[in-house]
């Protein structure tokens, strides 16, 4: 999901309409209709999360990880796209983070977003899956991070498929990463404080920007949306590990 406008208005706006849709699979089928990572006859596997819970990390470690090419539909960052994998029986892992951690490191990627919408948008995303969840494989930001491996194992026991397994090496993962980056590199270019605040590996910088925003989260007034987040957070969690 891009929040690139010159009017903050509008890209809310943008953002606000994109996540509305996304619950809704003919509706994302128009949004994502010239992408390539969308649903096809030729998907294999489909690997799904909400922005900044590890969705580039585990696309690349997951491609690299097999001995064959693999169509994989990833980042498109709508529930809909899991709810279409379900439908039609598609391997199907969906990525989940703690919803603070997601929220400041998205507000961060795009400043023009406010916490509250963000974590608005982390419920558009994970509520419409709660009922679904024992229908895909769960992946959670910290074993997709340090045993994705396990996460394919799960996979393939769910699917009947033959997905070879990451190996968390120092070697795969430096491969990984120089990957990652390269991803980052093309999608943020020479701007340097973009690609900063938005890479998908861990920084100095973001970490402070994250802080920052800190008490935002914990605003008293996002209690009730911060309380919904937590629970199904945890609940996505406790299906990952049953």
């Amino acid at each position: 999901m891009s929040g690139a406008s010159s009017n903050p208005f509008v890209s809310r706006l943008k953002w606000e309409l994109r996540t509305l849709a996304g619950t809704q699979p003919w509706l994302t089928d128009a949004l994502v209709r010239r992408s390539g990572n969308r649903i096809s006859e030729e998907t294999q596997v489909v690997i799904e999360g909400f922005p900044r819970t590890g969705n580039t990390f585990a696309v690349v470690a997951f491609t690299q990880a097999q001995r064959r090419p693999v169509s994989i539909a990833h980042h498109v960052h709508l529930p809909s796209m899991v709810k279409r994998a379900v439908e039609r029986g598609v391997p199907c892992i969906v990525l989940i983070r703690d919803p603070r951690e997601t929220v400041l490191s998205l507000v961060v990627r795009l400043p023009v977003l406010s916490v509250r919408q963000a974590v608005r948008s982390y419920l558009r995303f994970y509520e419409p899956l709660l009922p679904l969840r024992h229908r895909f494989v769960v992946g959670s930001f910290d074993e997709v991070s340090t045993d994705f491996g396990a996460v394919i194992d799960r996979l393939n026991t769910r699917y009947g498929t033959s997905f070879h397994r990451f190996e968390h090496t120092p070697g795969n993962e430096r491969t990984v990463m120089e990957e990652v980056d390269r991803w980052d590199r093309g999608a943020f270019g020479e701007d340097a404080a973009a690609f900063d605040r938005s890479r998908a590996r861990p920084t100095d910088g973001r970490a402070a920007m994250k802080d920052a925003l800190g008490e935002r989260y914990l605003d008293d007034r996002l209690w009730s949306l911060r309380l919904r987040a937590e629970r199904v957070h945890e609940l996505f969690v406790e299906t990952a590990r049953s």
